[in-house]
């Protein structure tokens, strides 16, 4: 049966593995999806910064801009977009444990370059912010698991100015039957109770008042990304000498296995979807 997950029980999760995920991707916190160059591409943190290219330019992203994004976690991608293009903005995420993280990076950043950004706690579904006040709303592979996604949609819609653009990556649920092991290491590994397909996510988008413009299916840089990942966790965990440690990648590894079979099967996608507030709207 499937469980459904609430925001406390997402925050508690992603709260207590912070250091684990820390120390097994990257310890900047680069926690998201790759964009891979080719089948062959083994390069993770380049893909993961690729994906932040390719979202930022589908938003349009300029010094102009100020940008809300949405479940920031660690940071990166607010951060990548004021440093690249000069932007102002805020990033919210439900788990405190990754708003400290990234409000410590942000305070110790080097560099000497000063970033107009802001990091806090608090739900996509009640966002403390006025009505119009983003140019533009961005999100990378967070609002699948937001319990009341519709709630969601209609806050991003209400505090993104009219024409404003909101442009995120997320995990999708291509079919609606999960098998007992897609369920296990893909859903309820990160505590996620289900999501849409990429053509529901585009009419649970439209139901909310936004114009869709592109959406695109990106189900072979998902598989690339756990397939990489999976030879990454074997690689560290061989050399690990902390058992608790290595015991969590190894388990990491059979879980990219299962979620690479879960693609597979259909029961586990990536998108992109770029979508604006219409230029007349009043909220």
């Amino acid at each position: 049966m499937t469980h459904a997950y609430t925001e406390q029980e997402v925050e508690e999760f992603f709260d207590e593995t912070l250091q684990n995920y820390l120390g097994f991707w990257d310890s900047d916190g680069v926690l998201h999806t790759g964009y891979f160059a080719a089948e062959t591409d083994t390069d993770y943190p380049a893909a993961a910064e690729r994906t932040s290219t390719v979202l930022a330019a589908d938003a349009g992203i300029d010094a102009s801009s100020f940008v809300l994004d949405v479940g920031c976690g660690c940071g990166n991608f607010l951060t990548y977009l004021a440093g690249q293009f000069g932007c102002r903005g805020e990033g919210l995420d439900l788990s405190k444990e990754r708003i400290k993280f990234a409000q410590r990076r942000l305070v110790e950043g080097g560099n000497g370059q000063r970033l107009e950004i802001g990091f806090r706690h608090g739900s996509v579904t009640q966002l403390p912010y006025e009505q119009g006040t983003f140019s533009h709303v961005v999100s990378q592979d967070a609002l699948f698991l937001v319990p009341d996604k519709p709630r969601s949609h209609a806050e991003i819609y209400r505090v993104l100015r009219p024409g404003g653009i909101f442009a995120l990556s997320d995990f999708l649920q291509p079919t609606e039957e999960i098998g007992q092991l897609a369920r296990e290491h893909v859903y309820d590994r990160v505590r996620w109770s289900g999501g849409y397909s990429l053509s529901g996510y585009v009419a649970a988008l439209e139901a909310a008042g936004f114009d869709v413009i592109p959406a695109r299916d990106l189900g072979r840089h998902i598989k690339r990304t756990y397939q990489v990942l999976g030879v990454m966790a074997r690689d560290r965990a061989a050399i690990t000498t902390v058992a608790t440690a290595r015991d969590w990648m190894l388990a990491f590894a059979r879980s990219c296995a299962e979620i690479e079979a879960a693609i597979g099967r259909g029961e586990f996608g990536w998108g992109m979807i770029t979508a604006r507030k219409p230029p007349g709207a009043m909220s």
